[in-house]
């Protein structure tokens, strides 16, 4: 059975193989992804982008926790989550009012059992939520963008990551979003 491509949240941007899904405008599907369940099969999902739209969702923790629930339940084994969301002190982030949830790497990484098993063993205060909500997710990669702002005040095009994470953790603007790929875990 060929795997299903799913481009959630797509606003007026659709990509050619995937199923273009929305609660608004005119895509292939449209849909409301804070209701459940979601309308594909177990393990039906072999890659899933969500650009500039996990923001948007889950006001109310148990929605996102139902988002990342149903990602998991749809996805099969080693299925791409790719995620790419505004940096929480970027003024992009605070300028939409339709923004209601900052989206860090390590918010996605507490959906990690791996994760979550080492942290408890260390004795971290951080939430096991992979554990709790019996899904697992590992992030495999994450890409900081930096901004205008960053290049104006640095204008070498090759990025010091240290420099713009100890910069970026005092002033605001530097950093305009996270690029992030989640690979989704499954004991087979």
């Amino acid at each position: 059975m060929e795997k299903i491509k799913l481009n959630l949240g797509c606003g007026e941007k659709r990509y050619e193989g995937y199923i273009n899904v929305d609660k608004y405008g005119t895509p292939d599907l449209k849909f409301d992804l804070e209701t459940f369940p979601w309308p594909w099969e177990n393990d039906s999902v072999s890659e899933i982008k969500m650009i500039h739209v996990l923001e948007h969702l889950g006001k109310d923790v148990e929605v996102y926790f139902g988002i990342f629930k149903e990602i998991y339940r749809i996805c099969h084994h080693g299925a791409k989550v790719i995620i790419i969301v505004p940096h929480f002190r970027h003024q992009f982030f605070y300028d939409d009012p339709t923004h209601v949830r900052a989206v860090t790497p390590l918010g996605l990484a507490l959906f990690s059992k791996k994760n979550n098993q080492r942290w408890i063993s260390e004795g971290a205060a951080n939430s096991p939520l992979g554990i709790y909500l019996d899904i697992d997710f590992e992030l495999k990669k994450t890409i900081m963008r930096p901004s205008l702002d960053w290049f104006k005040l640095y204008p070498d095009k090759k990025v010091d990551v240290k420099l713009l994470n100890e910069k970026s953790a005092i002033y605001n603007n530097l950093i305009e979003q996270y690029d992030m790929e989640l690979e989704v875990i499954k004991d087979n």
